[in-house]
């Protein structure tokens, strides 16, 4: 059975230093006809449940913890009985949406998580969020960014916990040692290409 990447887009919103705003998530599945990881749970878990099918869920993935990436991944951790896995530096965020329910397992930097026969890479990118990772599948050609990349450069700073120069140190230490024609699968729109955003960004 061969790995693949599936997706769906779900709708709902971000709250952050008392604002609250409309916004549209990617939710990333990775996996073959038996087993899958999902990378970030916002939202609607029946529509993330469309997505895993009948698939074992080996893992929730959290590239942050804004409220828009996490809201139901304790309610999807009951349905799949699956661990959440998220980048401790991100707890104060994590603790704004839920009080009462941590995460499972620490995610790192260099750490290798395996689905389906393929690697996904950790690399720790702070900036958008303290804790905020990206996950890079060479195998596949693509790196899964959430908020750290998008179509047209880094994702938004200027609110609480965040940093614009050290977003732009993550991506050009991190993301932009990745190969040009890696797909950038990102939090929110369009994909692009680590060449596209380097040649925006510059090295």
């Amino acid at each position: 059975m061969s790995v693949r990447v599936d997706h769906a887009v779900v709708s709902g919103t971000f709250s952050l230093d008392g604002e609250t705003h409309d916004v549209d998530n990617n939710v990333w599945v990775v996996g073959d006809d038996a087993e899958c990881v999902v990378i970030d749970a916002p939202h609607d878990v029946e529509a993330i449940m469309a997505v895993v099918g009948d698939r074992k869920v080996k893992a929730i993935l959290c590239t942050h913890a804004h409220d828009d990436h996490v809201r139901v991944a304790p309610e999807l951790r009951e349905r799949t009985v699956a661990p959440i896995l998220l980048h401790p530096d991100d707890r104060p965020l994590w603790e704004l949406t839920h009080t009462d329910h941590l995460w499972d397992v620490d995610l790192s930097d260099g750490q290798e998580l395996t689905v389906a026969g393929t690697v996904l890479r950790v690399l720790h990118t702070p900036g958008h969020a303290p804790g905020a990772v990206c996950l890079h599948a060479p195998d596949l050609g693509c790196v899964f960014t959430g908020d750290t990349l998008f179509e047209g450069g880094p994702g938004a700073t200027g609110r609480s916990f965040s940093d614009a120069d050290l977003i732009v140190r993550s991506i050009r230490q991190q993301l932009f040692a990745l190969p040009e024609e890696t797909v950038v699968h990102t939090g929110h729109g369009p994909d692009t290409t680590i060449g596209a955003e380097r040649s925006r960004l510059g090295d």
